[in-house]
């Protein structure tokens, strides 16, 4: 059969062109002008020929069928293409991950090894670099400085006209309790007045309903929380006693009290203090100050009593001559002490402020036996070992500063803040805060560079001395009429918590930013800085 065969136009197109056509062939079926089934054993190279003229005869007779299966047949093809589409969208084949035991943990252990030296050598010049210093992230919103988080008050003693004469947190930083009483000339020493603490934390806290109110016979002009007992609070009266209360007992609060001894101060009481006892961190003592100039330190025994231990004169005989000094007035010898801060460095080293206007730098330690005819069961020594140039005016407030052994505050009537190096007797420098009195003055206990001072125009002055040693950086107007404010406290626990107390009888709790609360670059540098210069 195939050499009878005439070749055709297809008689080239090999095996694929055969199967194709053959596959044409087996699907149709008989119809007019086609032929019938083809049988297998007939199938050949010489029947493709006339095969393919017969579909090529059919697709003229028949074009517009094949016109719609050739539609039929895109159509198909365009779903194709969709699905296609779709297969791009299927989620990837999962990586395999190499186990862990099948790491080459020797060979890793050893590149480890062999790279130490030199990230960490990179490592130091970094922490070591200061490219970024002064560089402040923007990409959180900026917060108001300062907002008032509670106005606290006790009614009957605002009714009274007490003013509120000082403050103090305590060891947790959630009360903050304050003293009433009277800074203004009169006689206050039989006036009923109050000791009063509000708890913070409590869900219930009303402003106008203190947690706890202690009656006193006696304006109080001091206040001071125990270091580690939450609720035990000393206090120093108008009357020149001494008293702690421990405001968990309700009923009755008062623990111990100097009483009016020989001992007893014979003027009001200016500033307490706890100090821990010399070997017994765990035990602390009660230092008070007065303007009778003694320095007083008690101890808490059985039967209620706060029994004297150690004791200290100012005498003006024995001040050292660092510096000149008015003469003291009427003839007296004593030297009132106004205000007293403890170095956070030294605890035996003190200063002293006075009503003469002078700081002193003085020692716990100090032996020298004190020239005064004043009675006293213990001896009473001098304490003083340096004097500081004085301001224009009696001093009443001074700070220590927590970040540098050297340097403190001092504030009083004549509207400025001196800050001093212990190491000579001119300030360093001198700032004018205000034409009335400053009342109190407070380094920040996180902040190196700034500081508080409480003024008698009404308002509370923020400065950072890393931003400007000329103005505040914050100004906080505590009273709308400009009665004085007259005590101030930060919160050593809760540092963006700063609290003070007015002629009104308010306590206002501000709250401080970020700003105030967390350390720039190199401040504590710029501390020392600070300390270093030499006074002009």
């Amino acid at each position: 059969m195939a050499t009878r065969a005439q070749p055709g136009p297809l008689s080239q197109a090999g095996s694929a062109g055969v199967a194709a056509v053959a596959t044409v062939g087996v699907a149709s079926g008989p119809g007019p002008g086609r032929p019938g089934p083809l049988q297998d054993e007939t199938l050949g190279v010489a029947s493709v020929p006339s095969q393919w003229r017969a579909v090529q005869g059919i697709r003229g007779e028949t074009k517009s069928c094949q016109t719609a299966s050739i539609a039929t047949a895109n159509a198909s093809a365009q779903a194709r293409n969709h699905v296609d589409a779709q297969v791009q969208t299927e989620a990837p084949v999962p990586v395999s991950v190499q186990p862990p035991s099948q790491y080459d943990i020797p060979r890793l252990a050893a590149f480890l090894r062999r790279v130490e030296a030199v990230v960490i050598r990179e490592l130091n010049k970094n922490w070591q670099s200061h490219a970024f210093d002064g560089f402040e992230v923007n990409w959180t919103e900026q917060q108001q400085m300062v907002s008032c988080l509670y106005t606290l008050g006790y009614p009957p003693a605002q009714a009274q006209g007490l003013h509120v004469t000082s403050i103090s947190w305590n060891s947790t930083g959630s009360v903050v309790a304050c003293a009433y009483g009277r800074l203004d000339h009169g006689d206050w020493s039989t006036l009923k007045s109050f000791v009063c603490a509000w708890n913070l934390d409590r869900r219930d806290l009303r402003p106008q309903q203190p947690s706890a109110v202690v009656e006193v016979p006696s304006a109080v002009l001091c206040l001071a929380f125990h270091p580690t007992q939450p609720s035990h609070v000393a206090g120093g009266l108008y009357s020149g006693e001494v008293l702690v209360w421990d405001l968990s007992r309700l009923e009755d609060p008062l623990l111990w009290r100097t009483g009016l001894t020989d001992d007893t101060h014979t003027d009001p009481v200016s500033q307490v203090v706890w100090l821990p006892e010399p070997g017994h961190s765990h035990r602390f003592q009660v230092l008070s100050v007065a303007t009778d100039g003694k320095v007083l330190l008690w101890q808490g025994i059985g039967a209620g009593q706060l029994q004297l231990t150690e004791g200290f004169a100012l005498v003006m005989q024995q001040l050292p001559r660092s510096t000149k000094l008015k003469k003291h007035p009427h003839g007296e010898t004593e030297v009132g002490a106004t205000a007293v801060a403890f170095s956070s460095f030294d605890p035996r080293l003190f200063i002293l402020g006075t009503e003469g206007g002078f700081p002193l730098k003085c020692s716990l330690a100090a032996g020298e036996a004190a020239l005064t005819r004043m009675p006293s069961s213990v001896p009473l020594r001098a304490p003083a070992q340096f004097t500081f140039s004085p301001h224009g005016g009696p001093i009443y407030s001074v700070s220590c500063s927590p970040f540098h052994r050297n340097l403190f505050l001092s504030a009083g009537t004549d509207g400025h803040v001196h800050l001093y190096s212990m190491l000579q007797a001119p300030p360093l420098t001198s700032l004018q805060l205000s034409l009335k009195y400053l009342f109190a003055v407070r380094w920040s206990p996180v902040r190196p560079l700034v500081f508080a001072a409480a003024s008698g125009k009404g308002d509370v002055q923020l400065f950072d001395l890393q931003k400007s040693s000329q103005k505040p950086t914050v100004l906080i107007k505590q009273t709308q009429d400009e009665s004085p404010v007259y005590c101030l406290e930060f919160n050593s626990q809760q540092t963006q918590l700063l609290a003070a107390g007015d002629a009104q009888g308010t306590v206002k709790v501000w709250q401080l930013s970020t700003e105030f609360t967390e350390q720039g670059p190199r401040e504590a540098e710029d501390l020392d800085c600070l300390a270093a210069e030499v006074a002009t």
